[in-house]
Protein backbone atom coordinates (compact mmCIF):
# COMPACT_ATOMS: atom_id res chain seq x y z
CA UNK A 1 0.00 0.00 0.00
CA UNK A 2 1.23 3.49 -0.83
CA UNK A 3 1.66 6.35 1.62
CA UNK A 4 -1.62 7.92 2.67
CA UNK A 5 -0.60 11.22 1.05
CA UNK A 6 2.28 12.44 -1.09
CA UNK A 7 2.78 15.62 -3.09
CA UNK A 8 4.49 14.35 -6.24
CA UNK A 9 5.30 17.75 -7.75
CA UNK A 10 4.71 21.45 -7.13
CA UNK A 11 5.42 24.09 -9.78
CA UNK A 12 4.72 27.82 -10.19
CA UNK A 13 3.28 28.54 -13.66
CA UNK A 14 1.93 31.64 -15.44
CA UNK A 15 -1.59 30.39 -14.62
CA UNK A 16 -0.87 29.81 -10.91
CA UNK A 17 0.74 27.19 -8.70
CA UNK A 18 0.29 23.72 -10.21
CA UNK A 19 0.53 20.66 -8.00
CA UNK A 20 0.24 16.92 -8.45
CA UNK A 21 -0.61 14.76 -5.46
CA UNK A 22 -1.42 11.16 -4.69
CA UNK A 23 -3.50 10.10 -1.73
CA UNK A 24 -4.81 6.78 -0.52
CA UNK A 25 -8.60 6.51 -0.44
CA UNK A 26 -9.03 3.91 2.29
CA UNK A 27 -12.75 3.41 1.74
CA UNK A 28 -12.09 2.23 -1.84
CA UNK A 29 -8.58 0.82 -1.28
CA UNK A 30 -7.17 2.77 -4.22
CA UNK A 31 -4.66 5.53 -4.92
CA UNK A 32 -6.26 8.77 -6.11
CA UNK A 33 -4.30 11.20 -8.29
CA UNK A 34 -5.27 14.87 -8.24
CA UNK A 35 -4.11 17.97 -10.11
CA UNK A 36 -4.66 21.36 -8.49
CA UNK A 37 -4.18 24.90 -9.77
CA UNK A 38 -3.65 27.07 -6.71
CA UNK A 39 -6.47 25.86 -4.42
CA UNK A 40 -8.75 24.72 -7.24
CA UNK A 41 -9.08 21.05 -8.19
CA UNK A 42 -8.67 20.54 -11.92
CA UNK A 43 -8.64 16.75 -12.22
CA UNK A 44 -9.17 13.70 -10.05
CA UNK A 45 -8.82 10.04 -10.97
CA UNK A 46 -11.94 9.43 -8.88
CA UNK A 47 -14.02 11.03 -11.63
CA UNK A 48 -13.18 9.87 -15.14
CA UNK A 49 -16.54 8.80 -16.62
CA UNK A 50 -17.20 12.02 -18.52
CA UNK A 51 -13.59 12.32 -19.74
CA UNK A 52 -13.83 8.83 -21.24
CA UNK A 53 -17.31 9.55 -22.61
CA UNK A 54 -15.93 12.62 -24.38
CA UNK A 55 -13.75 10.43 -26.61
CA UNK A 56 -16.25 7.59 -26.90
CA UNK A 57 -19.18 9.79 -27.93
CA UNK A 58 -17.17 12.00 -30.23
CA UNK A 59 -15.42 9.22 -32.14
CA UNK A 60 -18.57 7.08 -32.34
CA UNK A 61 -19.92 9.63 -34.83
CA UNK A 62 -17.19 8.77 -37.36
CA UNK A 63 -17.48 5.64 -39.49
CA UNK A 64 -14.03 5.63 -41.07
CA UNK A 65 -10.64 4.28 -39.98
CA UNK A 66 -7.21 5.83 -39.43
CA UNK A 67 -8.70 8.90 -37.76
CA UNK A 68 -6.56 11.96 -37.10
CA UNK A 69 -7.65 13.11 -33.63
CA UNK A 70 -6.70 16.13 -31.53
CA UNK A 71 -7.28 16.31 -27.78
CA UNK A 72 -7.14 19.69 -26.07
CA UNK A 73 -5.97 19.23 -22.48
CA UNK A 74 -3.90 16.26 -21.32
CA UNK A 75 -4.76 16.26 -17.60
CA UNK A 76 -4.62 12.75 -16.17
CA UNK A 77 -4.85 11.31 -19.67
CA UNK A 78 -8.20 9.51 -19.60
CA UNK A 79 -9.63 11.21 -22.71
CA UNK A 80 -6.41 10.52 -24.59
CA UNK A 81 -6.39 6.87 -23.51
CA UNK A 82 -10.04 6.42 -24.54
CA UNK A 83 -9.20 7.87 -27.95
CA UNK A 84 -6.25 5.49 -28.35
CA UNK A 85 -8.40 2.56 -27.21
CA UNK A 86 -10.72 3.24 -30.15
CA UNK A 87 -9.54 1.00 -33.03
CA UNK A 88 -10.45 3.71 -35.55
CA UNK A 89 -7.78 6.10 -34.22
CA UNK A 90 -4.68 6.29 -36.39
CA UNK A 91 -2.99 9.40 -34.99
CA UNK A 92 -3.52 11.36 -31.78
CA UNK A 93 -2.14 14.80 -30.96
CA UNK A 94 -2.62 15.99 -27.38
CA UNK A 95 -2.06 19.72 -26.88
CA UNK A 96 -1.44 21.07 -23.39
CA UNK A 97 -0.33 24.56 -22.46
CA UNK A 98 1.38 23.30 -19.31
CA UNK A 99 4.67 21.49 -20.03
CA UNK A 100 4.70 20.30 -16.43
CA UNK A 101 1.70 18.05 -17.08
CA UNK A 102 3.39 16.50 -20.11
CA UNK A 103 6.54 15.93 -18.05
CA UNK A 104 4.53 14.15 -15.34
CA UNK A 105 3.32 11.65 -17.92
CA UNK A 106 6.73 11.21 -19.54
CA UNK A 107 8.36 10.70 -16.13
CA UNK A 108 5.82 8.03 -15.14
CA UNK A 109 4.37 10.00 -12.24
CA UNK A 110 0.84 9.27 -13.46
CA UNK A 111 -0.70 5.84 -14.04
CA UNK A 112 -1.35 6.36 -17.77
CA UNK A 113 1.90 8.16 -18.46
CA UNK A 114 3.92 5.23 -19.76
CA UNK A 115 1.12 4.02 -22.04
CA UNK A 116 0.52 7.44 -23.60
CA UNK A 117 4.19 8.38 -23.91
CA UNK A 118 5.17 5.07 -25.54
CA UNK A 119 2.30 4.71 -28.01
CA UNK A 120 3.72 5.55 -31.48
CA UNK A 121 0.34 6.95 -32.54
CA UNK A 122 0.33 9.52 -29.74
CA UNK A 123 2.18 12.86 -29.64
CA UNK A 124 2.12 14.87 -26.40
CA UNK A 125 2.67 18.45 -27.56
CA UNK A 126 3.34 21.54 -25.48
CA UNK A 127 1.13 24.10 -27.19
CA UNK A 128 -1.71 26.56 -26.83
CA UNK A 129 -4.86 24.76 -27.93
CA UNK A 130 -6.89 27.96 -27.87
CA UNK A 131 -4.38 29.93 -29.89
CA UNK A 132 -4.12 27.09 -32.42
CA UNK A 133 -7.88 26.68 -32.74
CA UNK A 134 -8.33 30.41 -33.49
CA UNK A 135 -5.46 30.60 -35.98
CA UNK A 136 -5.69 30.60 -39.77
CA UNK A 137 -3.40 27.56 -40.06
CA UNK A 138 -5.46 24.58 -41.30
CA UNK A 139 -4.03 22.00 -38.88
CA UNK A 140 -3.48 22.14 -35.12
CA UNK A 141 -0.52 19.73 -34.99
CA UNK A 142 2.71 21.77 -35.32
CA UNK A 143 4.34 18.85 -37.14
CA UNK A 144 1.59 18.79 -39.79
CA UNK A 145 0.24 22.35 -39.98
CA UNK A 146 -1.55 21.85 -43.30
CA UNK A 147 -3.50 18.73 -42.31
CA UNK A 148 -7.04 19.11 -41.03
CA UNK A 149 -8.39 16.68 -38.45
CA UNK A 150 -11.23 14.16 -38.25
CA UNK A 151 -12.03 14.99 -34.62
CA UNK A 152 -11.17 17.59 -32.01
CA UNK A 153 -11.95 16.73 -28.37
CA UNK A 154 -11.69 19.46 -25.74
CA UNK A 155 -11.47 19.09 -21.95
CA UNK A 156 -9.82 22.15 -20.40
CA UNK A 157 -12.32 24.58 -18.91
CA UNK A 158 -14.99 23.66 -16.38
CA UNK A 159 -17.62 24.76 -18.89
CA UNK A 160 -18.01 27.32 -21.71
CA UNK A 161 -19.25 29.78 -19.11
CA UNK A 162 -16.70 28.91 -16.41
CA UNK A 163 -13.23 29.17 -17.91
CA UNK A 164 -9.76 28.83 -16.41
CA UNK A 165 -8.44 31.89 -18.26
CA UNK A 166 -10.23 34.91 -19.71
CA UNK A 167 -8.59 34.36 -23.11
CA UNK A 168 -10.44 31.06 -23.45
CA UNK A 169 -13.78 32.84 -23.75
CA UNK A 170 -13.00 33.79 -27.36
CA UNK A 171 -13.30 30.17 -28.46
CA UNK A 172 -16.87 29.77 -27.24
CA UNK A 173 -18.22 32.67 -29.31
CA UNK A 174 -19.82 32.16 -32.72
CA UNK A 175 -16.72 33.53 -34.44
CA UNK A 176 -14.35 31.41 -32.33
CA UNK A 177 -16.28 28.19 -32.99
CA UNK A 178 -16.38 28.94 -36.73
CA UNK A 179 -12.58 29.26 -36.70
CA UNK A 180 -12.24 25.98 -34.80
CA UNK A 181 -14.57 24.23 -37.28
CA UNK A 182 -12.22 25.25 -40.10
CA UNK A 183 -9.58 22.90 -38.64
CA UNK A 184 -11.84 19.89 -39.27
CA UNK A 185 -12.32 17.88 -42.44
CA UNK A 186 -15.82 17.84 -44.00
CA UNK A 187 -18.02 15.78 -41.70
CA UNK A 188 -15.51 16.18 -38.86
CA UNK A 189 -16.44 16.18 -35.18
CA UNK A 190 -15.89 18.65 -32.37
CA UNK A 191 -16.74 17.34 -28.89
CA UNK A 192 -16.52 19.27 -25.63
CA UNK A 193 -16.78 18.26 -21.98
CA UNK A 194 -18.58 20.50 -19.49
CA UNK A 195 -19.28 20.13 -15.79
CA UNK A 196 -22.57 22.02 -16.23
CA UNK A 197 -25.94 21.08 -17.67
CA UNK A 198 -26.44 22.06 -21.36
CA UNK A 199 -26.25 25.84 -21.77
CA UNK A 200 -28.69 27.23 -24.40
CA UNK A 201 -26.48 30.20 -25.32
CA UNK A 202 -23.59 27.87 -26.11
CA UNK A 203 -25.79 25.48 -28.09
CA UNK A 204 -26.89 28.47 -30.17
CA UNK A 205 -23.27 29.43 -30.79
CA UNK A 206 -22.40 25.84 -31.75
CA UNK A 207 -25.34 25.71 -34.12
CA UNK A 208 -24.07 28.78 -35.95
CA UNK A 209 -20.73 27.09 -36.74
CA UNK A 210 -21.66 23.41 -37.25
CA UNK A 211 -24.27 21.62 -39.34
CA UNK A 212 -25.53 19.39 -36.51
CA UNK A 213 -25.13 19.59 -32.74
CA UNK A 214 -26.33 17.77 -29.66
CA UNK A 215 -25.72 17.84 -25.92
CA UNK A 216 -25.51 14.48 -24.14
CA UNK A 217 -26.02 14.55 -20.37
CA UNK A 218 -23.66 12.08 -18.67
CA UNK A 219 -24.80 10.68 -15.32
CA UNK A 220 -22.48 8.81 -12.99
CA UNK A 221 -22.34 7.80 -9.36
CA UNK A 222 -20.11 9.67 -6.96
CA UNK A 223 -17.77 6.92 -5.69
CA UNK A 224 -17.68 8.13 -2.09
CA UNK A 225 -21.24 9.25 -1.35
CA UNK A 226 -24.69 8.16 -2.45
CA UNK A 227 -25.13 10.88 -5.05
CA UNK A 228 -25.50 11.06 -8.80
CA UNK A 229 -23.33 13.61 -10.61
CA UNK A 230 -24.09 15.12 -13.99
CA UNK A 231 -21.80 16.44 -16.74
CA UNK A 232 -22.43 17.30 -20.39
CA UNK A 233 -20.67 16.28 -23.59
CA UNK A 234 -21.45 18.45 -26.60
CA UNK A 235 -20.99 16.82 -30.01
CA UNK A 236 -20.98 18.95 -33.18
CA UNK A 237 -20.40 17.94 -36.82
CA UNK A 238 -19.25 20.02 -39.75
CA UNK A 239 -21.01 19.82 -43.10
CA UNK A 240 -19.95 16.74 -45.09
Amino acid sequence: MSLLFKELDYRPTPMGVLSLRRRRELSLDIDVYEIKLDEEYLMSSLFTDAEIALADLGLAELDRDNLDVVVGGLGLGYTAKAALDNPKTGKLTVLDTLPEVIEWHQQGLLPLGEQLSNDPRCALVHGDFFGASLSETPGMNPDAPEKRHDAILLDVDHSPGNVLHEDHKRLYTKDGLAKLAAHLVPGGIFALWSTEMPEPWFEENLGSAFETIRADVIKFKHPLIDREDINTVYVARTKA
